[in-house]
């Protein structure tokens, strides 16, 4: 079902457009005894989740007990961040996500099913996994809240990535991670329905389907004067919702070029981007728009590590960025890249596969 709808191309959602949409939403839900909040963490900043987690415990107040967000692999937020992105939002809510200890497997998505979703690139059983608390915390409603956007891994970031991702374990995350590199990212961004999606829809039909979760998706982009621009905000359950705000981040997120660019420069935010498994988006969003022999030129001034966790730091360290067919012929070669495919999923993602130099 969807709860509210509200985007295009011209419009521009200010924080009261969102607070009653979102309150909007709410009133069509009826009444929720404990609510969790499952939002972005500080690497999607850009998003505007923290201000709607900020009103959703505004509006349930003592209600809303928990917000866990979805960290995946990336390091924990700090105080600060949290104070930065939530406002006044009460600290003592925010639980931290341990993608090693914190998770249980609801169940699997068969081999064959994921072989055939990614045209035979790989050929094992997905773990559907999520973070303890939304077991055991029994609530009546849980609040994902994020941004659809161009993404690497799944073609189209959010719904429920933000859950099986965000909130998952090892395995979960690093199998799903290595899916989309190997079938292809350039086949996947800006798609919403590619082989990864197709994981994660199949895991949430089968085992998220009595889970009270409600997504709260916004799309955000860059508008003409190089600011950013809140374009649409829907609420709802199903996949339709992810669909819609897909559809218009697909239009709004992406600039459609008449040739190919020969030099790219790229500066990443020094209050984001202190590794290489983040600032690699550099690479990732522009891969698809640089000329064969061009160059791309990255200004990354906090940039301290390779991998947020420090066993993918040590990977990342030991086999380097050397493209696909060297990248794959390592997973084959050594047990631990194969145990940590979110790490070769990584250098893969990050190469420039030969077709131009980075610097």
């Amino acid at each position: 079902m969807i709860y509210y709808q509200n985007g295009s191309t011209e419009s521009d959602l200010s924080h009261s457009d969102l607070q009653e949409g979102l309150y909007e939403a709410f009133k069509k839900m009826g009444v929720k005894n404990k609510v969790l909040v499952v939002p972005p963490d500080y690497t999607r900043f850009p998003s505007r989740a923290g201000e709607l987690t900020e009103m959703a415990w505004e509006y349930y107040g003592d209600k809303l007990t928990d917000i866990l967000p979805a960290l995946g692999t990336h390091t924990p937020m700090t105080d600060a961040q949290i104070s930065h992105m939530f406002g006044n939002t009460p600290r003592e809510l925010f639980r931290e996500h341990d993608w090693r200890n914190d998770v249980v497997t609801l169940g699997e998505v068969p081999s064959e099913f994921v072989k055939e979703v990614s045209d035979g690139a790989v050929d094992f059983p997905w773990p559907a996994q999520v973070n303890k608390l939304l077991i055991e915390g029994d609530f009546d409603l849980t609040l994902s809240i994020g941004q659809v956007v161009p993404h690497e891994v799944v073609g189209m970031a959010n719904h429920n990535k933000n859950i099986l991702v965000g909130t998952g374990g090892v395995e979960g995350i690093n199998k799903s991670h290595f899916v989309g590199a190997a079938y292809g990212m350039e086949k996947m961004m800006g798609h919403a329905d590619t082989p990864v999606r197709k994981i994660f829809n199949y895991a949430s039909e089968h085992y998220l389907k009595d889970f009270p979760i409600v997504y709260v998706l916004t799309v955000v982009g860059l508008n003409k004067q190089g600011k950013l621009q809140t374009y649409g905000l829907f609420v709802g359950d199903s996949l339709e919702v992810f669909d819609l705000a897909a559809k218009l981040s697909l239009l709004v997120n992406f600039e459609m070029l008449n040739e190919p660019l020969k030099k790219v420069v790229v500066w990443l935010d020094p209050s984001e981007f202190k590794s290489t498994w983040l600032g690699n988006k550099a690479i990732y969003r522009t891969r698809m728009a640089i000329a064969d022999g061009g160059e791309l030129i990255i200004l990354a001034p906090s940039l301290i590590e390779f991998g947020e966790d420090k066993e993918i730091d040590r990977l990342i360290r030991k086999y380097g960025y050397f493209g696909t067919p060297q990248t794959l012929k390592a997973v084959e070669d050594n047990e631990e890249l194969r145990n940590n495919l979110s790490a070769a999923a990584h250098l893969i993602h990050r190469s420039a596969e030969g077709r131009y130099t980075v610097n």
